[in-house]
């Protein structure tokens, strides 16, 4: 059955294939079982990533969804040294602040098990480091839902790498602003600061479990 809508803006037509239900299925284990290999890392190799590879990640997050189309993120990526050392020398100060001057109790005790620090050899390391910015503005105007939206764009570019083989880490050190002085970003948010290249030959990473799916999912019949 065709129905017959009036628009006041331009629309296309969306018919993607509807997919047998067990290629579909198929499909989503094999999506599945690929991102069930996905690791953060702290530990990388120096070696070199195109910068190709960072434009497909950012492309593909530019696919996510966001409130009202506004796409409110700006990667910015770099992999200049002298940044690199400026990044990671900010983001130090803050941690050292984070480790042994705020009483933080619970939150020290939950990053026990991950043997986390104030050294973050790791932005200087990686080849690249990419920002991911928050614009709770454009052009002068609110935009909406930016949180969510920044957040399910960051989801899609970490899921790119994985699938070209990168490896990353959501860094998110507290505050963030010196990132948008170094990165010359006034007026945009910090959201997630990424390094992003291969593994290290020795990389290591904790012995983690994932939340079953009983515990992450419940069906209200």
């Amino acid at each position: 059955m065709t129905v017959t809508r009036t628009h006041h803006h331009p629309f296309l037509p969306y018919t993607p294939p509807r997919l047998p239900i067990e290629e579909a299925l198929d499909r989503g284990r094999a999506f599945l079982q690929l991102l069930d290999g996905r690791r953060s890392v702290r530990w990388f190799s120096p070696d070199d990533v195109p910068a190709e590879a960072i434009e497909l990640a950012v492309q593909a997050a530019n696919t996510a969804p966001s409130g009202a189309h506004q796409q409110p993120w700006r990667f910015v990526a770099t992999r200049d040294p002298e940044l690199k050392r400026r990044v990671r020398t900010a983001a130090e100060q803050e941690e050292q602040r984070f480790y042994h001057e705020r009483d933080l109790p619970d939150w020290h005790a939950a990053l026990a098990r991950l043997e986390t620090d104030a050294t973050k050899e790791f932005l200087t390391t990686a080849p690249w480091l990419v920002v991911a910015f928050a614009q709770k503005q454009q052009n002068g105007k609110k935009t909406y839902y930016t949180n969510e939206s920044v957040g399910i764009a960051c989801g899609f570019f970490i899921a790119a790498l994985h699938q070209m083989g990168l490896a990353t880490l959501t860094h998110t050190p507290n505050p963030m602003t010196f990132l948008s002085d170094l990165f010359g970003r006034p007026g945009e948010r910090p959201y997630i600061l990424f390094p992003v290249g291969y593994p290290a030959d020795d990389c290591e990473v904790p012995d983690l479990r994932r939340k079953p799916l009983d515990e992450a999912l419940t069906f209200v019949l």
